[in-house]
């Protein structure tokens, strides 16, 4: 192969792993202002929020083309290949961390029309853990860190008992209270897409790893959701 076409593969792989950074950029900054929206109630900076989500999709679109153009003229072998496949990979998890960051957009617009509820702060701290490890990841990606990939995989058990936490809240809130239901279902709805962004987060660092190691993580992935099995306890009209 001559050093021509060796340098322009070059240039392609490296274009392609910008693309990917500067998507995953975008998407930090969409999810961090969801977040801050919800936490000031902030109904201009939701309004922004759901309208980034246009950018994110075009660029995941833009990081595909360029990943097929890769395959089909250079047909890459080994890390290469890990390289591109793990842009398109990475690049369709982003783009679901984008759809939450959206939807969480939405309901912060209809929550700053309601009254002000503690909780919002628990949202926030939860959104905010989870946008440490999004960062984390993303730089892992960037410095080809598999340890630091592995790190975030094995942290995602503490946006999951955040989740817990603030499950139990909202649920105790509506059966004391029935008047809080509909406030609280826009809660709940906020704090799943804000626990499913941190496994999207997880599924990059395991990208990320294999990428950079060849290697799969082999141990049990760490969860500790448990609000598919959590009871709600049913009080009779008296």
């Amino acid at each position: 192969m001559s050093e021509h076409i060796v340098k322009s593969f070059t240039e392609q792989l490296e274009g392609l792993a910008n693309a990917v950074a500067q998507m995953g950029g975008l998407t930090e900054a969409q999810f961090g202002n969801a977040i801050e929206a919800i936490a000031k109630r902030d109904a201009a900076l939701a309004e922004s929020v759901i309208g980034s989500d246009v950018r994110v999709d075009q660029l995941q679109l833009a990081v595909d083309e360029q990943a097929m153009k890769v395959l089909a003229l250079r047909q890459p072998m080994a890390v290469d290949l890990r390289d591109t496949m793990a842009s398109i990979k990475i690049a369709s998890e982003l783009e679901r961390i984008g759809d939450l960051a959206k939807n969480i957009g939405k309901r912060a617009l209809v929550l700053t029309r309601e009254p002000p509820i503690r909780l919002t702060q628990g949202l926030a701290r939860m959104g905010r853990q989870t946008l440490v490890q999004l960062k984390s990841v993303l730089d892992a990606y960037s410095s080809r860190d598999a340890k630091a990939a592995e790190s975030v995989w094995r942290h995602d058990d503490e946006i999951d008992e955040l989740y817990n936490s603030l499950f139990r809240e909202l649920l105790t809130y509506m059966m004391e209270d029935p008047r809080m239901i509909g406030l609280c279902t826009h809660l709940l709805f906020v704090a799943k897409n804000i626990e499913r962004a941190g496994d999207h987060a997880t599924n990059i660092a395991e990208t990320v790893y294999h990428m950079v190691s060849g290697e799969y993580l082999r141990d049990e992935r760490p969860k500790a959701d448990i609000t598919s099995t959590t009871p709600i306890p049913f009080r009779p009209k008296s």
